[in-house]
């Protein structure tokens, strides 16, 4: 039967009929995808009943939903070192044995040839395939890669989670899961507390954080579902599954969680924030917690701002030498507008509290503004904005005019009233910091007049601008050197003649990268640049006219990078807006 096609298996072994085959193919012409994945997506076979026809039409073994326990690695032979964990994951394939020059794979799609190709050049010798599903592959692959300590043994919160699957689920817990109201809160407040404040669900919280802590996590996420819970770390910027705890402890787990962030554990309906400090052997490092009500209960994230594991200073955030002393000259200035921008996640608190920290002489008045706090820092002045009762940026500003500042950190600027205090602040001696929600630097002129802020105002008061983004660096210890070609990276000559792609490894958890740091535009306010804003150029113009004045894009920036071996080109890819 391996001859036949895969619509004719399916048909034979009675999942289809003839008609539906046809109506698949219309569709299959229109949406260019493979006949199994189209059958699939218009419901009319499993992911299931694909492998299995696939299976039997190349001849491979098929691993079912029942017989999923084959769907074990062999123990002792390095088999996590052999296919790293995040081409294992990217991919969805499983190495499961080696045996003399061979390599016994489970993959979804074996039709893929260019992951075999890539599967022999990793593993240096022949791959022989086994087909499942991709959902119980990517179970697997969990299961496997990222349910050991580096040692190989399972770690303590690991064995904190297997244990709270064998606890009994109590009885009393049952009407907590109520969320219509009434007096069902009230009357079992009394149990909730208790069962947050027992031994298992105290240790499992704090080794939840704790591990968090030492994996670089910057949030820890805790999900609820229907039957299930999820915890996932982020980690250099990615969302990395760790294996959850039982459902029958969710409501437990976030009543610790926000007794120790001094929440209202009653209430549920609506979303909360607080935050928590976390004692370690020699420092202290603050959460955040944030709650959101979903239909199977309440979410958390907890925002990890461990001051010790991101140093605040310009020099150790990937600036190169040139950049940091334009940044520098700027900062020295004595009064103006001074901006970080990028989107979300790209850094730009950070490097604000870098660019403060520049600014530190006991001679100087330094205030901040931030919603929250993220970082204290001695020898500044720091107020958290609490608009419930009033205190907003506009608020805190106006305050500040009148406290005599040298120096003014705005957390970010969100409306016009915020925008015109920072400008009036600048015009009458102070130095203003603060963050934009743009995609490159020269956005951020085109950003604030958009905010109503008139261009007569920002061409005296700007003094620098620049845009960031969070690029993954390249692990020290496994990373591979590789002569590239134009052809390979669109016809882009490298002045290195050899640079670096991701490999994979125990240290970085095989994903090729341990760290981030900072890709950069710094754009300085010149006289040329001032005329455009004058005039009301738009941010094309601008940040030609930057370029020419010695301005390197982030994209450029980051290529600077890759030469020196600090990152890959695919990551440069990944996080650039110029490409």
């Amino acid at each position: 039967m391996t001859h036949l096609k895969l619509g004719e298996i399916l048909i034979h072994q009675g999942l289809i009929t003839e008609k539906q085959l046809q109506e698949a193919i219309v569709a299959q012409k229109k949406e260019k995808g493979r006949i199994g994945e189209v059958l699939v997506k218009l419901g009319l076979i499993t992911e299931e009943h694909m492998a299995e026809a696939l299976g039997t039409q190349m001849g491979i073994p098929h691993y079912s939903a029942k017989n999923l326990d084959l769907l074990k690695p062999q123990p002792d032979q390095g088999l996590e070192k052999t296919i790293p964990a995040e081409f294992a994951k990217k991919h969805c394939v499983l190495p499961l044995s080696r045996h003399l020059n061979s390599l016994t794979c489970v993959v979804h799609d074996p039709l893929d040839l260019l992951l075999l190709d890539n599967l022999k050049r990793i593993a240096g010798c022949e791959i022989n395939l086994v087909i499942a599903t991709s959902t119980a592959i990517q179970g697997a692959v969990n299961d496997f890669y990222f349910k050991q300590s580096n040692d190989g043994s399972p770690s303590m919160l690991d064995r904190a989670v297997e244990r709270s699957y064998t606890q009994s689920k109590n009885n009393d817990l049952t009407v907590l899961v109520k969320e219509d109201g009434g007096d069902t809160a009230e009357l079992s407040l009394d149990k909730l507390i208790a069962k947050a404040e027992e031994a298992p669900v105290i240790k499992l919280v704090d080794l939840i954080i704790r591990q968090a802590i030492d994996e670089r996590a910057s949030d820890i996420h805790i999900e609820p579902f229907e039957n299930k819970i999820t915890l996932r770390y982020r980690i250099d910027g990615r969302l990395y599954n760790i294996p959850p705890p039982a459902p029958h402890l969710h409501l437990p787990i976030i009543s610790r969680i926000k007794i120790l962030a001094k929440l209202d554990i009653a209430e549920k309906r609506l979303p909360q924030d607080g935050a928590i400090t976390a004692k370690l052997e020699n420092r202290s490092v603050d959460i955040r917690v944030s709650t959101i009500p979903t239909v199977w209960g309440e979410k958390v994230v907890m925002r990890i701002l461990d001051k010790g594991a991101v140093p605040l200073e310009l020099a150790s955030l990937g600036f190169d030498a040139k950049q940091i002393d334009v940044l520098r000259k700027a900062l020295a200035v004595p009064y103006g507008l001074f901006f970080v921008t990028g989107p979300t996640g790209s850094g730009k608190s950070t490097t604000l509290y870098a660019a403060v920290s520049e600014t530190i002489d006991p001679t100087k008045n330094i205030i901040t503004v931030e919603d929250p706090v993220e970082y204290k820092i001695d020898g500044i002045n720091q107020v958290a904005i609490k608009p419930e009762i009033g205190l907003t940026f506009a608020a805190a500003l106006r305050a500040f005019l009148r406290q005599d500042p040298d120096v003014i950190m705005v957390g970010e600027i969100r409306d016009q009233e915020t925008a015109t205090i920072c400008v009036r602040a600048a015009l009458t001696g102070h130095f203003v910091l603060s963050t934009l929600h743009t995609n490159d630097a020269a956005s951020a002129i085109t950003r604030l007049v958009d905010i109503g802020v008139p261009h007569y105002l920002l061409t005296p008061s700007l003094v620098m601008i620049m845009g960031q983004r969070l690029a993954r660096r390249l692990c020290q210890k496994c990373k591979e050197p590789y002569e590239p070609t134009k052809e390979q990276h669109g016809g882009i000559e490298f002045k290195s003649d050899l640079i670096y792609r991701v490999s994979g490894c125990e240290a970085c958890k095989g994903s090729g990268y341990k760290g981030r740091m900072v890709i950069a535009e710094v754009m300085p306010i010149d006289d040329t640049i001032r005329a455009l804003v004058s005039r009301g150029a738009d941010h094309a113009e601008i940040k030609d006219a930057a370029r020419k004045n010695g301005m390197a894009t982030i994209f450029e920036s980051g290529l600077r990078l890759v030469e020196k071996g600090f990152t890959s080109y695919d990551e440069i890819c990944r996080i650039s807006v110029d490409t």
